[in-house]
C-alpha cells in the first residue's frame, strides 16, 4: 500500500482524473442551463411561476439530501463504482427530460439528474486529495476550481443563446451525448484509488439529515416567492433547524457517524468552513443581483445578460489553476486577503449603480469581482482540508459542499428579501415625493410612465442596497481571513500506513 501511494504521488493518474473532471463539468454545466429557460417552460406546460420553480427547487432538495450522505458513499464504495452509478443516474435523468411529455415528469427527470450530480463534487475532491501529495494539492484543487466555477458561469450565456434560437429541450440534447461518452471512457479507463472501509449507514441519521438540510433549503428557497410570513416557509425552516440540531447531536455521539462533525476540532478547517460560508453568500448575491439589474432595470435581453457575465467566467477559469500554483508557493493568507480586498471594492462599486450605468463598465466591474473571488475560495478550502487526516477527507468535502449549498440558498433568500423590502420602501417614498411636489400626471399614459420610472428607480435602490450588504459580508470574510495560518505538509517519518486504512498524522506544522 505504501509503495502504491508513493508511486501515485510521484505520477498522479491524470487520465483518470480527466474523466472525472469532464463528468463533473457536464453535470455542473447542466445545473445552471435551465434557469433562463424557466419562462419558456412555464408557458409551454401552462404552469404558474411558483410551480416552475420546482425544476430548480427540486434539484436543490435532492442535492441537500445526497451531499451530506456522500461521506458514507465515498467510504463504502469504490470511486469507479460510485462514479459510474452517478453518471448513469445523471444520464437517465437527462434522457427522460428530453422526452418528458408533462411538467411533473420533467421535475422527476431533474431530480434523477440531481441524485447523480450531487455525488460528483465530493467524489472528485476526494480522489484528488488521495492522488496528490499535500504540497501539490493547491495546483490540483486549482484545476478543480476550473470546473466548480467556470461551468455554472458559462451556463446562462449558452442557455440564453439556445433558448432564443432552439427549443428548451435542446439544453438536455446537447448534454446527453457528452454524458454517455463519459460513461464509456470511465468503463475502460477508470480505476480504484480511494481507500474503502466497512461503514454502515445509520438510517435514522439519513432521515434527520434529509429533513434537516432539505427543510432549510426548501424554506429559504421558497421565501422569495411565498414570503417570510408563509407557514410553509417558516414551518419548513423550523422543522429543518430542529432536525439538523438532533442530527448534529446524534453524529457527535456515534462512533462511526454518517457526517463527522468532530472535524471542526481542527482550527484551520473550522475557519475555512466559516469563511467559505460567508463568501458563498457574497458570491451568490452577484450572480443573482447582476442579471436582475441588467434585465429588469436596463431592459437588456437574457442572452446579452449572459454575455456580460461571460468574461468573468473566462477569468475565473484562467485564474483557478494559476491560483492553485500560487497557493502551493505562497500559501492561502496572501491570496485570500488580496482577493477579498478586490471583492469588497468591486462589490461596493456595484452598490453605486445608476439607471444608465454603461454595459461595458458593468462587465468590467463584474469581471474584476470574479477575478478577486478566484483568489479566495479554493485556496481557503484546500488549506482547511490539508489539516484533516486522510480518513476524514470524505467528511470534510461533504461538509464543505453541504454548507455551501445551504449558505448559498439562505444568502440568496435573505439578500433578495432585503432588496424587495428596500425596493418597496423606496417606491412608496418616491411616489409620495411626486404627489407632494404635484408632479403626478393626470392622463393614463403619463401616469403609467411615472409608475414605470418609479419602479425602475425603486428596484435600483433595492439592488444597490443589497450589494452594499454583500460588501459588508465580504468584509467580515476579510477579517476572518487575517487569522488564517498555512497548514504545512507532514515532515518525513510522520506518515503512517496501517493495514486497514491510510492515516496521516494531523500534527501539522503551522506558520
Amino acid at each position: 500500500m505504501e509503495m502504491d501511494i508513493k508511486k501515485m504521488h510521484e505520477n498522479p493518474p491524470y487520465g483518470m482524473i480527466a474523466i472525472l473532471f469532464f463528468g463533473a463539468f457536464v453535470a455542473f454545466l447542466n445545473n445552471t442551463l435551465l434557469n433562463i429557460a424557466l419562462p419558456v417552460i412555464m408557458n409551454e406546460f401552462a404552469v404558474k411561476p411558483s410551480s416552475v420553480q420546482w425544476l430548480t427547487t427540486g434539484f436543490m432538495l435532492v442535492n441537500g439530501i445526497m451531499i451530506p450522505a456522500s461521506a458514507f458513499f465515498v467510504q463504502k464504495f469504490t470511486n469507479r463504482r460510485l462514479f459510474l452509478t452517478a453518471m448513469t443516474l445523471f444520464t437517465i435523468g437527462t434522457a427522460l427530460a428530453i422526452f418528458a411529455p408533462t411538467f411533473g415528469l420533467l421535475v422527476v427527470a431533474r431530480m434523477i439528474q440531481a441524485s447523480g450530480s450531487a455525488l460528483m463534487m465530493p467524489l472528485l475532491m476526494n480522489v484528488m486529495l488521495v492522488a496528490f501529495p499535500i504540497e501539490r494539492r493547491g495546483t490540483a484543487m486549482g484545476m478543480f476550481g476550473l470546473v466548480m466555477f467556470t461551468a455554472p458561469a458559462i451556463g446562462p450565456t449558452l442557455s440564453g443563446w439556445i433558448v432564443e434560437h432552439y427549443s428548451w429541450r435542446t439544453l438536455f440534447e446537447i448534454i446527453l451525448p457528452f454524458s454517455i461518452l463519459t460513461i464509456i471512457f470511465a468503463l475502460f479507463k477508470l480505476k480504484n484509488i480511494t481507500p474503502n472501509t466497512s461503514v454502515k449507514l445509520d438510517v435514522f441519521s439519513l432521515i434527520l439529515s434529509s429533513v434537516g438540510f432539505g427543510g432549510l433549503l426548501y424554506g429559504f428557497s421558497s421565501a422569495g416567492d411565498k414570503g417570510w410570513t408563509s407557514p410553509i416557509v417558516y414551518g419548513t425552516i423550523f422543522i429543518g433547524a430542529v432536525s439538523l440540531l438532533v442530527f448534529v447531536i446524534r453524529q457527535l455521539r456515534m462512533e462511526d457517524p454518517m457526517l463527522d462533525f468532530r472535524i471542526y476540532k481542527y482550527p484551520m478547517f473550522a475557519l475555512a468552513s466559516v469563511i467559505s460560508i460567508v463568501l458563498s453568500v457574497a458570491m451568490f448575491s452577484g450572480m443573482i443581483l447582476t442579471p436582475l439589474y441588467v434585465q429588469e432595470v436596463r431592459g437588456i435581453s437574457p442572452f446579452h445578460a449572459g454575455i456580460l457575465m461571460l468574461p468573468g467566467a473566462i477569468v475565473m477559469g484562467i485564474m483557478s489553476p494559476i491560483t492553485g500554483r500560487l497557493f502551493d508557493k505562497y500559501g492561502p493568507k496572501v491570496l485570500s486577503t488580496v482577493g477579498l480586498i478586490i471583492t469588497i471594492v468591486t462589490t461596493y462599486y456595484l452598490s453605486r449603480l445608476e439607471l444608465h450605468s454603461g454595459y461595458y463598465y458593468l462587465m468590467a466591474l463584474y469581471t474584476v469581482r470574479m477575478f478577486g473571488m478566484s483568489m479566495v475560495m479554493m485556496p481557503i478550502m484546500t488549506n482547511g482540508l490539508n489539516q484533516l487526516p486522510m480518513k476524514s477527507n470524505p467528511h470534510g468535502t461533504a461538509m464543505n459542499n453541504t454548507l455551501q449549498q445551504v449558505s448559498g440558498a439562505i444568502g440568496s433568500a435573505v439578500l433578495l428579501t432585503i432588496m424587495t423590502n428596500r425596493m418597496e420602501a423606496s417606491g412608496e417614498k418616491l411616489m409620495q415625493d411626486a404627489v407632494t411636489s404635484g408632479n403626478v400626471p393626470t392622463d393614463r399614459g403619463g401616469l403609467a410612465a411615472l409608475e414605470n420610472a418609479i419602479g425602475a428607480q425603486a428596484m435600483l435602490d433595492g439592488i444597490n442596497y443589497s450589494f452594499l450588504i454583500s460588501a459588508i459580508i465580504a468584509f467580515i470574510a476579510f477579517i476572518l481571513a487575517l487569522f488564517i495560518k498555512r497548514v504545512r505538509p507532514p515532515q518525513r517519518g510522520e506518515m503512517k500506513l496501517p493495514e486497514t486504512d491510510i492515516v496521516i498524522d494531523t500534527k501539522t506544522v503551522q506558520e
